[in-house]
């Protein structure tokens, strides 16, 4: 069955990180994060930006870069996220978010 879709990768989990080393402390799956977008691409950087969420899933792209999967906590629909459904799981770089913990002790 593989060989009938072209676009399946069966090395796509292999691609997904449980943590990625940050600032002298690390980000994991299951962390709390301020999301602080860089970018105002489009209208969700400035709707999402300050808001609290929680990691999903780290992933890298196939030019190495790293991306943190995140679910807003205050999003009713967040267990959607959960599962990967579109429009309730957010990409951010690394330098777009700041640990709730690091926040806490500073």
């Amino acid at each position: 069955m593989d060989d009938l879709n072209p676009l399946f990768d069966e090395s796509q989990d292999q691609r997904k990180l449980d943590r990625i080393p940050v600032d002298g402390g690390e980000l994991k799956v299951g962390d709390r994060v301020r999301l602080r977008p860089l970018a105002r691409a489009d209208i969700f950087d400035m709707a999402l930006a300050g808001k609290i969420a929680s990691i999903v899933s780290i992933e890298l792209d196939y030019e190495d870069r790293v991306h943190l999967a995140v679910t807003v906590d205050d999003d009713p629909g967040n267990d959607f996220g959960l599962t990967g459904q579109p429009g309730h799981r957010f990409f951010f770089g690394i330098d777009e978010v700041e640990s709730i913990s690091v926040q806490q002790n500073t």
